[in-house]
């Protein structure tokens, strides 16, 4: 054999003999932390938030070196499927302008919200999700979930957010211009709630594109992992993955790949963490 390979049979059983190198134990280790990761955060992440993961536990590997331990152990991100709108415009014209103009950054918490609704098939039906997202962190503070797409459910998560927050002053509310948001029950809502309102452009997805956002990785990574067979499981298991992990867990590259909470407490880099735990 070691002819065949034009080898010394003597760097043959020295090789035999060695000691895995401090690499590749390295690479042991990384990599089983790397599975625990993968397994314990529900969105399966992908190599950006195993790797923020990471350096936020004090291990400092680049990039490419997680990205090559992912792909030796099978593992991968999930990715969102198309977007597709569900917006349904009610005609009218007096509708508020856009104070957003695709600006989704907010000096502090509680001066931008915005928010939309998806639809969720169940055995039993539709479902719908509404949803209200704080810009500044992009924390999901308030939703509601029933199997009508009406305007007290927009106002439901509302309440939710409200009672949550509890803004000491006039809050910017951005949606599209889909009839519930639109709807003179709605705009009375605001005006009772000191909530001041701003509509994205019809049809431009990317004037919304925070709530687009929320959805696609709400989808991806809990309702198309399993079939749903009632309202009431959809509405359990939507509310331990906004809690126990979307707004706890799950890290966000606009955030620089801290999570919600993180940013809400003042962290603006990943490294913060172990140092302030360290």
């Amino acid at each position: 054999m070691c002819q065949e390979l034009n080898v010394s049979e003597q760097g043959y059983y020295a090789w035999r003999k060695r000691q895995p190198s401090k690499r590749h134990q390295s690479d042991i280790v990384i990599s089983e932390r790397i599975s625990k990761i993968h397994s314990d955060l529900r969105g399966n992440p992908g190599r950006r938030r195993i790797h923020a993961e990471l350096l936020a536990l004090g291990m400092c590997v680049s990039l490419k070196r997680v990205h090559r331990l992912m792909t030796a152990l099978g593992l991968q991100g999930r990715h969102p499927k198309a977007w597709r709108t569900t917006t349904n415009r009610d005609g009218r014209s007096d509708h508020p302008g856009d104070l957003l103009k695709q600006d989704f950054a907010a000096p502090a918490a509680n001066v931008k919200w915005c928010g939309d609704i998806t639809y969720i098939k169940t055995w039993q039906g539709w479902a719908y999700l509404a949803t209200v997202i704080d810009l500044h962190s992009r924390k999901l503070v308030g939703w509601a979930l029933s199997d009508t797409m009406k305007t007290p459910l927009i106002t439901e998560a509302l309440d939710n957010a409200l009672a949550r927050q509890k803004p000491c002053s006039t809050v910017i509310f951005h949606s599209d211009q889909g009839s519930q948001y639109s709807s003179r029950s709605f705009t009375r809502y605001c005006q009772e709630n000191n909530i001041t309102r701003s509509m994205g452009r019809i049809g431009t997805c990317y004037d919304n594109a925070v709530a687009e956002s929320f959805f696609a990785t709400y989808k991806k990574e809990l309702i198309h992992t399993r079939p749903w067979p009632t309202i009431a499981k959809l509405r359990k298991e939507t509310f331990n993955w906004i809690e126990n992990y979307y707004n706890t867990k799950r890290r966000h590259s606009t955030l620089k790949y801290l999570t919600p909470v993180e940013y809400e407490l003042g962290y603006r880099q990943v490294k913060e963490i172990y140092n302030h735990a360290a």
